[in-house]
């Protein structure tokens, strides 16, 4: 009998008897029901709820252990990989041999699940956090498309827990440097500094897990707290503290839903940091669940009671020392990058940091690239190798550094068309030579004034390299070639005022007398008067 058929006929059942004055076993034999039905009517209007009877399964009792066993172990198993009822029993007819319905299978496993989740383990306690008391800290795993790339990447989130402000940046790894950086660049953008900091237990921050909360902290982790003056606390460790971060966790998957669906499409990380960052700023406009006040402005009634900022940040990079190969690379972190090719063989300081890769010598920079998202790839610079290039010009056409000019766009069209015209009038060493001659002014000189002496000489078809430093100076300097014309700012580069090519022009006609009149005012000094005397 369904509940609704139920409740009318008690109510039938209350009617007559008050209306009838009719007995229990009268009111039986009228409503066809039994007498102790007739009593709880007129005990209570409402139907005492039906005992389901609990069915044995013979033929799932001595499974029941194993299927226990199971469960257990998926405690500890990765989410997605945890056996599903479907996959119980599938296991249970192959490796068993049971012989029962599939539907008995999924009743036992949502009773066992029920029980190994501990009924109370499973609630979570209300939490309230006063203004700049707490923040938690977590990576976030993601995608994207980073210069045409398929690319895994790692979002550092930083999140206060009372206004539930965050701060995400992206990093192409979880290192130490990752770490630390997205603490600096999270307090910079916060105005201060929470008091205490929630973690589990980064490899970047600690060492070894002690018995409880206590931890074996790396150094650098420690320079850190200390610089910024706040407290840690890290979480239990595996699926136990898990719920103990939770507002970040949340946040993490909260924010890639929001602002990184679709997968985005970027030319690299920093235009991807000012998506992140735009994101964050769009983001104080919501309102969390349960508030009228928005999130911007908990976080700015928050900010005031911040930890102070010091006056320095502190410096996220490690420090390295590394040994140049014979190809005048230095290996760090599984991804290659080019020095001066005289460094070669030597071991020199490297400054690591989230996005950049410096080389020292000594004290002084040598090199300095974009930190490689990726393993085994190169980073070379063409600069690198011109000396070794100058002595062997044959290696010049298929070098690595060349082709990763081409691609980066410093090797330009006007290169190349200066080095097929020098390989044709002086031969492909010869010519090499001269180009890389060329190549050697932009460590003085702008880029554009460089391709503005080569297209200068390229017009007039005079393909030496002197001349290029010549116009390319003039260029830059922006004086007239000759005394008696001046170039225009608008002329095309090279090509001074007249349509003379400023250089060649020079070395075509026949110099003016230089003025010396600047000089004769010296001869009235007063060195000259006392020699005169």
């Amino acid at each position: 009998m369904k509940e609704r058929s139920r409740v009318e006929l008690f109510e039938r059942i209350r009617r007559d008897a008050r209306d009838e004055g009719l007995s229990i076993r009268t009111l039986a034999v009228r409503h066809h029901v039994h007498r102790r039905t007739v009593r709880q009517a007129l005990a209570d209007a409402s139907p005492p709820p039906r005992r389901r009877a609990r069915r044995a399964a013979p033929a799932l009792g001595p499974h029941v252990a194993t299927v226990r066993r199971w469960l257990t172990e998926d405690l500890e198993a990765p989410r997605k990989q945890r056996h599903t009822a479907r996959r119980v029993w599938q296991r249970l007819c192959v490796e068993e041999g049971a012989s029962v319905a599939e539907s008995t299978v999924r009743v036992l496993v949502a009773e066992l699940r029920r029980e190994l989740a501990g009924g109370a383990g499973r609630v979570s306690v209300p939490q309230r956090h006063a203004p700049a008391e707490e923040a938690e800290v977590d990576f976030g795993e993601f995608y994207a498309w980073v210069a045409g790339t398929w690319t895994r990447l790692w979002m550092f989130v930083l999140r206060l827990s009372h206004s539930g402000r965050a701060v995400h940046v992206a990093y192409g790894n979880q290192a130490q440097e990752s770490f630390f950086d997205g603490h600096v660049q999270a307090f910079a953008r916060l105005g201060g500094v929470p008091a205490r900091i929630r973690y589990d237990n980064l490899k970047p921050a600690v060492l070894r897990v002690l018995l409880g909360r206590e931890r074996l902290e790396h150094p650098r982790f420690i320079a850190l707290r200390s610089h910024y003056l706040f407290d840690s606390f890290y979480c239990r460790p595996g699926v136990e503290g898990a719920h103990e971060k939770g507002g970040v966790e949340l946040e993490v998957g909260r924010f890639r839903r929001a602002h990184l669906s679709p997968v985005p499409a970027v030319a690299d990380l920093t235009e991807l940091n000012a998506r992140l960052a735009a994101a964050d700023d769009a983001d104080q406009a919501r309102c969390l669940t349960g508030r009228t006040e928005t999130v911007g402005a908990a976080a700015t009634r928050e900010q005031p009671l911040l930890g102070r900022l010091p006056v320095e940040p502190f410096d996220p990079a490690t420090l390295l020392s590394v040994r140049v190969d014979l190809k005048a690379r230095v290996c760090v972190r599984q991804a290659y990058y080019s020095v001066p090719a005289r460094l070669a063989g030597r071991r020199l300081p490297v400054r690591l940091t989230a996005r950049t890769v410096e080389v020292f010598d000594g004290t002084r920079p040598v090199a300095c690239h974009p930190r490689s998202l990726h393993k085994n790839t190169e980073q070379l610079v063409l600069d690198h190798y011109l000396e070794v290039l100058a002595h062997r010009p044959g290696a010049m056409p298929g070098a690595s550094a060349l082709a990763a000019a081409r691609a980066g766009g410093t090797f330009t069209d006007i290169h190349e068309r200066y080095w097929a015209a020098a390989r044709r009038r002086y031969g492909d060493a010869a010519g090499t030579r001269a180009l890389i001659a060329v190549l050697l002014l932009h460590r003085g000189l702008p880029t554009q004034a460089v391709l503005a002496g080569m297209t200068a000489v390229l017009a007039a078809d005079r393909l030496d390299a002197d001349l290029v430093a010549v116009e390319a100076r003039r260029h830059h300097d922006r004086r007239p070639a000759t005394a008696d014309k001046t170039a225009t700012d608008d002329a095309a580069p090279g090509v001074a005022a007249g349509g003379q090519q400023g250089v060649i022009g020079v070395v075509c006609q026949q110099r003016p007398a230089p003025d010396l009149s600047v000089y004769d005012g010296l001869l009235g000094g007063p060195a000259e008067q006392a020699v005169a005397g």
